[in-house]
């Protein structure tokens, strides 16, 4: 993505950039209706998106459709910027561009969340972001709860249901030399050096076994069979299956 320098037909490396004097005259001109100062803003602007998807270069999406979302969030931005709030455009863009392509990523994830969950957890976001503004910190689940009028397990649910998958080869921390990635901090519980042990020894276990006991063994523990099934397979009786079988067992057991 980094190294693209067309998307969506658009030249990114002629982009061209508004200074602030400029930006604020062709908004005086957007508010009156003026589609071709709207236009002109745009494009101007296009640098914004540009910088917003290279976030979002490690999710493997098209880069062309993450512009063209993202230029989505920025004109939604041009239609509800407010300049009486003395914020620049910049400010109040980022948000909403980062806010569409979020959207867009979530509601195209390959991990289908229901459209009851998303509700709740986007009202509930929405409720968290009043409180902030009024009370300058974070609510708990239990306040979130009463604020939305949901209990607080559906909230939890709803709001982990959302999120966004991250890569186990995400960085965790870098001290300038050394990169540490989430993989690193993860605990392996079935790829230990126990199992790999246990592993190692069924596998020297199995080669004490006749041919015949090694296919019984495989199909009864490995394949899932019956003793009945087994049976029928080799054409031999089930009492026969059975005794093969245990005795095969034993010597493995003796040799583990």
């Amino acid at each position: 993505m980094a190294n693209k320098v067309e998307i969506c037909g658009v030249n990114t490396s002629k982009l061209p950039l508004l200074s602030n004097e400029e930006k604020e005259a062709l908004f005086e001109k957007i508010k009156q209706g003026d589609l071709d100062a709207r236009e002109k803003f745009i494009g101007g602007n296009l640098r914004l998106v540009l910088s917003v998807i290279q976030r979002f270069s490690s999710r493997g999406e098209n880069p062309d459709d993450l512009f063209q979302i993202g230029c989505v969030g920025l004109i939604k931005a041009i239609d509800n910027f407010d300049t009486s709030h003395n914020v620049r455009f910049s400010t109040y863009a980022v948000p909403m561009i980062i806010g569409e392509i979020r959207r867009y990523l979530r509601d195209n994830n390959s991990i289908r969340v229901s459209r009851s969950l998303r509700d709740i957890a986007y009202k509930t976001l929405k409720a968290k972001e009043a409180y902030v503004a009024e009370h300058s910190k974070e609510p708990t689940v239990e306040e979130l709860s009463t604020l939305v009028n949901i209990p607080k397990d559906d909230i939890v649910f709803a709001l982990e249901a959302i999120q966004d998958p991250v890569s186990l080869y995400e960085p965790a921390y870098s001290d300038g030399t050394d990169t540490l990635f989430i993989m690193d901090q993860v605990k392996d519980t079935k790829n230990t050096d126990e199992s790999w042990l246990e592993e190692i020894a069924l596998k020297e276990a199995m080669k004490r076994l006749t041919d015949r006991e090694k296919h019984i063994i495989k199909l009864r523990f490995f394949s899932g069979r019956t003793q009945m099934e087994v049976a029928d397979s080799l054409g031999i009786s089930q009492a026969q299956v059975s005794r093969l079988e245990k005795g095969a067992l034993e010597r493995m057991k003796k040799f583990i």
